[in-house]
């Protein structure tokens, strides 16, 4: 109850300031993060985790950090995209260990050039037809996965509620036209 009056004094005293926009995206955020199977508290501290493996890497290398894109669930990272060498891509991971709840690190990164404007669209494209699928599927929790495609290939993490669960959505990915491969860091529930 206590917190029930104090996020209503604040957002009172913001909503004088302008602020309820701001208050009520962060609460969307919120219902949305502890609407997940790992529960708020773990997704903030994943939010966290990636902020800090963010900070790292801009501050070791400018060009890597334009390079890699990280997912975190549950303290479990998965780095995509294209780095300059193999050196570049242990260089990473090295960063991603160095950040505290860090429990485990699948490296997806490939050697080779940055996506193009084109490639980056036609992935978005695909990645939004992809979550249309999951969210229309009432068999799917939706909310439980992350989606990232990179030159046609579709990177999944998160938590499935069962191996069912988690064939229908591998099948769904593809399916959609323009993907080449799917790669699947999700966790069971259970585990």
């Amino acid at each position: 109850m206590r917190h029930l009056t104090a996020s209503a004094i604040i957002i009172s005293a913001l909503s004088i300031s302008g602020c309820v926009p701001v208050i009520l995206g962060a609460g969307a955020t919120g219902a949305v993060m502890a609407s997940q199977d790992r529960g708020l508290e773990q997704a903030v501290d994943d939010n966290e985790i990636s902020f800090e493996i963010n900070r790292k890497l801009a501050e070791k290398d400018e060009e890597l950090f334009k390079r890699v894109s990280t997912q975190v669930h549950n303290g479990r990272v998965v780095l995509t995209g294209f780095v300059r060498n193999e050196q570049d891509s242990a260089i990473a991971s090295k960063v991603v260990w160095s950040v505290g709840g860090v429990k485990q690190v699948d490296n997806e990164l490939q050697t080779g050039n940055p996506t193009s404007f084109s490639e980056k669209a036609d992935d978005s494209i695909i990645t939004t037809k992809l979550r249309a699928k999951l969210t229309a599927d009432s068999a799917i929790s939706s909310i439980n996965y992350s989606i990232k495609t990179i030159r046609g290939t579709v990177y999944l993490s998160g938590i499935a509620q069962n191996q069912a669960e988690l064939n229908r959505v591998m099948g769904y990915a593809r399916g959609v036209s323009g993907v080449r491969n799917v790669v699947s860091n999700v966790q069971m529930k259970s585990s």
